[in-house]
């Protein structure tokens, strides 16, 4: 979701900004009204008061108009490794990262329900958003390897980053989305075999933090 930035400090570059801003705040009132596939570009750019061309220097693609929040997504992923608390784990940190961020935005921001019902029912954004997503998959791994002292190409490192990424995807197929989260996280930190002597506790919540 397309979240304001801090200006710029020169004029031309708070100009950008600016526009880019009016760009994702139109084209997001415009989905949201309309549904994103019954929605142009050049739809979006008259009502920002600009031209299709100047829309595309910005944004290069309709679905980069919903989602703009690529570097700052990174950033938090790497931190929720590096910044962890002393007594948690990196799978823990990060089954509570991925649900605050990707289960709980709404808590935070009164559109993101709206916005969240947009990227479901529409297949182009939902398939846009895991792509990038998952484009965080080496710089996580980079992380975890890091945090543990092992070399960057590390398989087990790189093994963690990738599922703990997908847990995203389970948790929006789910009926319960944080419990699949849970679930998925437990798997990671402790194995099948922890998961499967667990039978009999299976309507029982895994032990993660929350």
């Amino acid at each position: 979701m397309t979240t304001p930035t801090p200006a710029p400090a020169g004029r031309r570059e708070r100009k950008k900004a600016a526009t880019r801003q009016a760009l994702a705040d139109a084209a997001l009132t415009l989905f949201l009204a309309r549904g994103y596939d019954q929605v142009t570009l050049h739809e979006i750019a008259e009502a920002a008061d600009v031209s299709t061309t100047t829309l595309l220097k910005h944004f290069p693609s309709k679905e980069a108009l919903v989602f703009d929040e690529d570097s700052d997504q990174e950033t938090s992923l790497v931190a929720a490794v590096h910044d962890r608390a002393p007594d948690t784990t990196v799978p823990q940190a990060l089954c509570a990262h991925v649900k605050q961020v990707r289960l709980r935005g709404a808590d935070s921001d009164p559109h993101y329900t709206d916005f969240f019902d947009l990227v479901t029912r529409t297949p182009a954004l939902g398939d846009y958003a895991h792509r990038m997503w998952m484009r965080h998959q080496d710089a996580l791994a980079h992380a975890i390897a890091r945090d543990a002292g092992l070399p960057p190409g590390d398989p087990h490192s790189a093994a963690l980053a990738r599922f703990a990424l997908e847990t995203s995807a389970l948790a929006h197929r789910s009926e319960d989305p944080e419990r699949a989260v849970d679930a998925a996280f437990h798997l990671l930190e402790h194995g099948w075999h922890a998961a499967a002597t667990r039978r009999p506790d299976l309507n029982s919540e895994p032990d993660q933090a929350s």
